[in-house]
């Protein structure tokens, strides 16, 4: 597969261009450079160790990584490719428990929390397994989803932690998401420096009684550069960035890095082509996928069985021909390939595997 021509390639398949793979590294890489600020790269957006080990290789990041499931973390900690990890969500079954203690014997381990029972089942769980494992507390910001609702309640969960033999607390955290679709620069910065803001004032108030923080890990990719401008915040838990989506064109300085390239199988009339991508090689929870590189044609349709195009006048591709779409939900995307193909100069030149893909327990 190495060295053959992208023209060549069997479809569907997805195609990870190098150089803008490297250019969104090189700038969070870059930005952070010489500042306290660092990177934890979010391992749920390309599944791959090898990509992990490129963003860290880069500088600027944390060393680690942050997981969504107990079962990314074990991945990316088993493939040599991660010493530290944050699994960014809640863990409460026994069982889960328990493997998130055993991997705190092969890295550092932290998982965030945002209620008293949680405490007990991590305690019961990290004695079982005679490990100890790091706490954060999620404060909700904006997603109304994890995450305590009060400065209060962050103070007596700090507290809590302390008390336990097996956990250690290690600070607060936090996921935003912007209110418009596409934000300017002076609006990410308004509305970032808000949630930010939020977390700081639980890490400040946990100090006051007497607890240490050692970890504020807070701001996304589209406040990768807000976040930095707090001398609080220890880290981002940044994922999108690296391959880009549609969704976050209005970050100008990433570029898109991830497509998707069909082939035309069928042309039922003169303004309509049908392609041999189908819904389980790209997502669409946004909208459906972009063309990339051909105006005048949309996606109106995406299934089981492949895409259709429609062209506003004639259908300028030919039975066989290529095309590329871009996705609108490139995390979900890329979790549907088991391997991406790496292209240059229209080339093959490497293949990452994504050995964290469906690990969903």
């Amino acid at each position: 597969m190495i060295g053959t021509p992208i023209a060549e390639l069997d479809t569907p398949a997805l195609l990870l261009d190098m150089a803008a793979l490297e250019h969104n590294i090189g700038v969070i890489a870059e930005h952070y450079r010489g500042r306290s600020i660092r990177l934890r790269p979010h391992g749920k957006n390309h599944k791959c160790p090898r990509i992990l080990a490129m963003q860290i290789e880069a500088g600027g990041t944390v060393g680690g990584v942050c997981a969504a499931k107990v079962s990314e973390a074990e991945a990316f900690v088993h493939a040599g490719a991660a010493r530290n990890v944050l699994v960014a969500n809640q863990v409460v079954a026994p069982r889960k428990i328990r493997r998130l203690a055993a991997l705190a014997h092969a890295a550092d381990v932290m998982v965030a929390i945002d209620h008293e029972t949680q405490i007990d089942r991590l305690e019961a769980g990290a004695r079982q397994e005679d490990a100890t494992i790091g706490v954060v507390i999620e404060i909700d910001t904006t997603m109304g989803r994890g995450g305590v609702r009060s400065i209060d309640q962050a103070v007596r969960l700090a507290r809590r932690v302390g008390e336990a033999t097996h956990l250690a607390f290690r600070g607060v955290m936090s996921h935003q998401t912007p209110s418009v679709a596409e934000p300017t620069r002076d609006e990410r910065f308004v509305e970032g420096g808000r949630a930010i803001d939020k977390v700081l004032a639980a890490k400040r108030a946990i100090e006051a009684v007497g607890i240490a923080v050692d970890v504020v890990s807070t701001g996304e990719s589209w406040t990768y550069d807000v976040a930095a401008t707090y001398p609080e915040v220890t880290e981002i838990e940044g994922g999108t960035y690296v391959v880009m989506e549609m969704a976050y064109g209005y970050m100008a300085e990433f570029r898109q890095a991830v497509r998707i390239m069909g082939r035309v199988v069928e042309r039922p009339d003169a303004h309509t082509a049908i392609g041999d991508v189908p819904i389980d090689a790209i997502a669409a929870p946004r909208g459906l996928p972009s063309l990339a590189d051909l105006p005048g044609v949309a996606v109106t349709a995406l299934d089981h069985h492949g895409v259709t195009l429609e062209s506003d006048g004639e259908m300028p591709l030919a039975l066989s021909e290529p095309f590329f779409l871009r996705t609108h939900q490139q995390d979900m995307t890329m979790n549907r390939w088991e391997r991406f193909l790496g292209v240059r100069d229209g080339r093959v030149c490497t293949v990452f595997h994504a050995d964290a893909r469906g690990r969903v327990h």
